[in-house]
C-alpha cells in the first residue's frame, strides 16, 4: 500500500501556493513524482490547477460550511476540502470516492481528529451540490474568479470585454501545435494525425495545428524527430512578424523555454546565426533540449538581457525577437496561480524592467535592422504603453505597422485570449533607421 494519498497531496500542494506563494510549477512536480501511474499524475494536477481556477468560489461555499475557521496546523485541512469540493462539482469522480478518499487524506496529513469534520463537511456540499453549481455571487471577484485588482484593470483597459477575457481566463486551455514546415507541409502534419487517430484541424495562416481533445505529445507521430512542437497560436505569430532573410544574424532575448527560437530557424534554416539569452541557465537548457529534439543549431547564453556588455560579442544583429519579462496576464489559464500569486504593484515593477530591457537591447540592432516586441500581457502599460514611451524617447525608433489601426499614438497589436483560440500576446514591430 503506497503511503501517499493522492488528496493529501493535493491539499499540500493548494496550500503550498495560496499560503506560502509557491508557484504551481514549483510545487506540484514533487508531488507528482510520488506517482507512477499517469492517470494518477493527470488527477492530481486537474484537481491543483482546477481549484486555482476556482478558487474564490471553491473557499466562499467551503468557509460557510464551517463553524470557525480552519488556521494553524489546521489550514492544510481547509485545503483538503477546496480539493474535494473542486472535484465534486467539476469532476466525475464518485462522490462517495471523493469523500472517502479525503477521510483517508486526514490519516496521511497526520490529522486523524479532523476525520469526523472532514466526513461531514463533504457530504453536506455533496447534498448541496446543485444549489453550489447554480449559485451567482455578488462580488465581482468571486463570481468571476479573478483578484479585485486585476479585475479592475481589465475593467479600464477593456470595458466592453473583460467578463469575455475573464471567462476564457477561467477555461482549461486548448492543446495548440507547431507544424515544423521544415520537415512536412501542414496538411501532411494534419493528415498523419488523423491515420493516428488524433483529431486536428489547422487553424489561421501559418503553421498552428488544434487539437481537439488534450492528449501525451510525446506520443504523436513525427513528435519526438521535431516534426511537431507545442506551442499556442498567439505565441507562433512572432515568426511570421519578424522578418528573417538568409545571411541575418538573429538575437532572441529571454528566449526559454525555446519555441520561438525554434520556429524563427524552422522559418529561417539559412540564417547565419541564431544567438538565444535567458537570465536562467537551467530554462536555457530547456532551449537546448528542444534544439537537440527538433536537429536544430542555436549559440545559447546565460545573461541578464539589461546588462549585454557581459555577454554581448559586439557584433550587431540584423533581427532582435525581445520577448519581455511580464506579468503572463494573458495565459493565466495555463497558469491559474498566477492570479493570486501575482500583485498590483508588480505591474509597475515589470514595465520599469522592460524598459530597462529596451533601452539596452536597442543599440545591438543593426541600422535598417527590425525588432520585435513581444508579451504574454493584456495589460496596455507592459505592451502600447510601453512601446508608446519608447518610441516617443529614441529618435531612430520607428513603428512598423502590423495592421490598419497599429500606430504610433496606439502602437502594437494586442492579441486577446479566447476560449477556443489563442492566449492574450501582444506585439510591436520597430525598425531601426538606416544610418
Amino acid at each position: 500500500m503506497s503511503k501517499y494519498n493522492l488528496r493529501a497531496d493535493a491539499a499540500q500542494v493548494i496550500i503550498a501556493v495560496i499560503d506560502k506563494g509557491q508557484s504551481m510549477a514549483q510545487a506540484l512536480p514533487k508531488a507528482q513524482s510520488h506517482y507512477s501511474d499517469g492517470r494518477d499524475k493527470g488527477l492530481l494536477a486537474e484537481i491543483c490547477y482546477g481549484v486555482m481556477r476556482q478558487l474564490p468560489q471553491l473557499d466562499t461555499q467551503v468557509r460557510r460550511r464551517l463553524q470557525q475557521p480552519l488556521n494553524g496546523k489546521k489550514r492544510i485541512i481547509h485545503g483538503l476540502l477546496l480539493a474535494g469540493l473542486y472535484q465534486l462539482k467539476h469532476t466525475r469522480v464518485a462522490p462517495h470516492a471523493v469523500v472517502a478518499e479525503s477521510v483517508n487524506a486526514c490519516r496521511t496529513l497526520r490529522a486523524p481528529g479532523m476525520t469526523g469534520l472532514v466526513n461531514g463537511v463533504l457530504r453536506q456540499l455533496d447534498r448541496d451540490l446543485a444549489e453550489l453549481k447554480a449559485e451567482q455571487f455578488d462580488a465581482d471577484s468571486v463570481q468571476f474568479l479573478h483578484p479585485g485588482w486585476l479585475l479592475k484593470r481589465l475593467q479600464a483597459a477593456y470595458p466592453e470585454q473583460w467578463q469575455q477575457i475573464a471567462q476564457a481566463n477561467n477555461a482549461p486551455p486548448p492543446l495548440w501545435l507547431r507544424n515544423n514546415r521544415s520537415q512536412q507541409s501542414r496538411e501532411q502534419a494534419v493528415q498523419a494525425l488523423s491515420e493516428a487517430g488524433v483529431s486536428a484541424r489547422a487553424v489561421e495562416d501559418g503553421d498552428a495545428i488544434l487539437l481537439e481533445t488534450p492528449c501525451d505529445v510525446t506520443q504523436l507521430p513525427g513528435f519526438d524527430q521535431g516534426a511537431l512542437s507545442v506551442q499556442d497560436l498567439s505565441a507562433q505569430q512572432s515568426a511570421h512578424l519578424l522578418p528573417v532573410a538568409p545571411g541575418d544574424r538573429v538575437l532572441d532575448v529571454c528566449a526559454a523555454p525555446g519555441g520561438k527560437t525554434c520556429h524563427l530557424l524552422e522559418h529561417q534554416p539559412l540564417m547565419a546565426e541564431m544567438v538565444a539569452i535567458d537570465l536562467d541557465p537551467k530554462r536555457l537548457a530547456r532551449v537546448q533540449q528542444n534544439l537537440d529534439r527538433i536537429g536544430l543549431t542555436a549559440t545559447l547564453k546565460a545573461g541578464d538581457a539589461s546588462q549585454p556588455e557581459q555577454w554581448w560579442d559586439g557584433q550587431p544583429f540584423d533581427r532582435i525577437l525581445l520577448d519581455a519579462p511580464c506579468s503572463a496576464t494573458g495565459v493565466i489559464r495555463r497558469n491559474p496561480d498566477a492570479k493570486w500569486l501575482r500583485r498590483d504593484e508588480d505591474i509597475a515593477q515589470l514595465a520599469q524592467v522592460q524598459t530597462e530591457i529596451l533601452r539596452a537591447i536597442w543599440p545591438l540592432l543593426k541600422p535598417g535592422g527590425t525588432l520585435l516586441y513581444a508579451t504574454c500581457s493584456i495589460l496596455p502599460e507592459e505592451n502600447c504603453e510601453q512601446i508608446k514611451a519608447f518610441l516617443q524617447e529614441t529618435p531612430d525608433a520607428m513603428l512598423s505597422p502590423i495592421h490598419q489601426q497599429d500606430v504610433t499614438t496606439r502602437p502594437g497589436w494586442q492579441r486577446l485570449p479566447e476560449e477556443n483560440g489563442g492566449d492574450g500576446f501582444y506585439y510591436a514591430r520597430l525598425n531601426k533607421a538606416a544610418q
